[in-house]
Parts: C-alpha cells; structure tokens; sequence
C-alpha cells in the first residue's frame, strides 16, 4: 500500500512539474540569453560580452567637461511695461526754478506707476506714454515736457523703483517660486534660481526650461553649474522640472524593481549596489546583463545591445567600476542552475513526504 502511494504520489509531482511553463522565474536564462535571439524572431540584438578588451567604447568618462563660461547676463536695454514703477529725479540747473538744484539733490518722484495703458503722470510734464521705451529715452521724453514750463534747463534722471519689465517668473521644484527682478544686475539663469532658492531636486534630475514669447529652451540644470549658465532676457519664465534617470532591476537581485540613478554619471557596480546586490542563494554570477534598446551595433547603426559580465572573476569588480550605466538600462540578473533544479526538486521531495506520511495510516 505505501509503495502504491508514493509512486502515485511521485507520478503527479512529475506531471505537474513536466510543463517548463509551471516553473516560476522572473526572466530568461543565462543560456537563452547568450544563444541569441531565433531567426524569426523580430527583437534582434547583439551579445557584447564586457572584458578588457570590449569595454572601451562603454567606459565612464569621468573627465568629462561642459564646455561653457561663466555669463554677465542679459546686456540689452530695458523696455518700461505696464506695472512698473519708476523713480525720476528732477533738478534745475539753477535755483529759483520749479524743482530744486542738483545740488540740493533734486525733486524725486519716488514712484510712479506705469498704468495699464502704459503711460505716467508727471507735474508741469503732463501724461506721458512711456511703454515700450528704453530708460534713456523717458529721460529725454521728460526734459522736451518741461522745456515749456518755468524749470531752468532740468536735468532728469529715470530709474526703476520695482521693475516688472526687467523681471523673470520662476516656477516648478524651488522652495519660493515668485518673479524677480534685475534691477541690481541683470539676471541669469542661475541668477533667477538662486533668488528662488535653488532647485529642490539633484542638479543631474533637473532641467531648466526657459520661455520667452515663442522661444521654448530646456537646458540640465546640472549644466548650468558646471559652466553653461545663459543670460535671460526680461519678461521670460523659468520652470524647474524633474528629469528623473532610472534604472530597472530585475532578477536574481536583492531589491529588484525600478530605481532611480544615484549620480549623473553611475556606474554598473553602483547600479547593483542599489538593487541591492545579488541575492546569494539564487544569483548565478556568470549571468548578470545589461539590456539597452537603444544602443549601436558594431558598424555604428542602431540596434538592442545585450552586455554580458561574469562576476566570477575577479577583474570584473574594475570592469563594473567602469561600464556606465544610463537611463532606462535594464540590469538583469539570471537565476543559477542549481537553483532551477532546487525549485524543481523541492516541491517533489514535500509531496514524497506528504505522500509517505499518508501511506503509513
């Protein structure tokens, strides 16, 4: 009775286990990966396998410069628009004429706001239409006002008191969006940032996006630091947004799963350290790979690439060092044979035990 009992009882563990399909496994195998693709197949790719001689083209360029230099910002005139406000100063050459001397410090009008139909009023000058206008030529519109008034060759000085014109709005990831103005200096880009209190997000997961009319910019911000900083014309809009690099980990890895880039510049060891490592009772060494679509064929022209590393040997922790990684690579880690076997085996040896505990009843 028991013989008859474990036989069935193997016979249905092996039915059930026949099907390769019933196995669990979260990828293909280390073999069906490195025998390539069939020939029908439409998914074709090429197979590098990274060793001291293959690597080269893949190398992290850790002296890797953005050209660029530092900027002095936007260097054009100032044009006065609708909400600005400005501050003119007024003086008579001599005394006794309408505002005071030069000497004296003048007559200030410390602020006078631009309209909505951009003009001004002034004493003696009347209503002005200063939009559009550069500071020098409101100065100059102000004295041909007063030339018939009773002032004694004025002189006239404009500024602005708190400039929308000359301002820039910043939005997005910093901690105090708002507009700001260039009325100390002229702004740039990290100018603008700056003021609104840098970038909430890591310099190499940010892009800087710059609008001014239909002039559409997306710079990293990453680059700005390192010396791409551009000036930014009056009236433009500064948006921070995420450019988040990632990373997917599958496999036989300790934390698979989609994971952002550490760095700008990550290298494959690095990307596993953040998976986690790889997991020591189902990883096979010999079998971790690197999936990326976009990546070139040997002549030069577009085509899947499929990187190969066996972490048996030594050298490959310096290889690893220095493979880079970029965004949307896929880092897959296959299972070990023995592993397989251990999923197929195990479950027969329960149900022989099931099955002899039943047969000695």
């Amino acid at each position: 009775m028991n013989t008859r009992v474990l036989r069935f009882t193997a016979v249905c563990a092996l039915a059930l286990l026949s099907g390769c399909s019933l196995l669990s496994g979260s990828g293909p195998t280390r073999s069906a990966i490195l025998s390539g693709p069939s020939d029908g197949s439409a998914a074709q790719y090429d197979v590098v396998d990274l060793q001291a001689g293959t690597i080269a083209p893949y190398l992290l360029d850790k002296n890797r410069k953005d050209d660029g230099g530092t900027s002095e910002g936007y260097a054009g005139n100032i044009r006065v628009m609708p909400g600005d406000v400005l501050r003119i100063l007024v003086a008579d050459s001599v005394e006794g004429g309408l505002f005071a001397p030069l000497a004296a410090g003048g007559t200030v009008f410390e602020a006078v706001r631009v309209d909505a139909n951009g003009a001004i009023s002034l004493p003696y000058a009347g209503r002005l239409k200063v939009q559009g206008k550069s500071l020098p030529a409101i100065e100059e519109m102000v004295k041909g006002s007063l030339r018939h008034s009773a002032a004694v060759q004025p002189q006239v000085m404009v500024d602005l008191a708190d400039d929308r014109s000359n301002s820039v709005l910043v939005a997005g990831a910093v901690p105090r969006p708002g507009r700001f103005g260039g009325i100390k200096a002229p702004l740039t880009a990290l100018d603008a940032i700056t003021l609104a209190g840098g970038s909430t997000l890591p310099s190499y997961q940010a892009d800087v996006v710059i609008r001014h009319g239909r002039s559409v910019r997306r710079i990293p911000y990453y680059q700005l630091l390192n010396g791409r900083n551009v000036a930014v014309e009056p009236r433009s809009e500064l948006v921070v947004e995420p450019n988040l690099k990632r990373f997917v980990a599958m496999g036989a890895l300790s934390k698979p799963g989609l994971h952002e880039l550490p760095s700008n510049q990550t290298n494959l060891l690095d990307a596993l350290g953040v998976a986690g490592g790889l997991n020591d009772r189902a990883a096979d060494a010999t079998g971790v790979f690197v999936f990326r679509l976009d990546g070139k064929a040997a002549d030069g022209s577009p085509k899947p690439v499929v990187f190969r590393l066996n972490m048996r040997n030594p050298e490959s922790m310096f290889l690893a060092k220095q493979f880079e990684l970029l965004p949307e690579d896929v880092v897959y880690v296959s299972n070990a044979p023995m592993y397989e076997w251990e999923k197929i085996i195990t479950p027969i040896v329960q149900v022989l035990i099931v099955g002899q505990r039943v047969g000695t009843y």
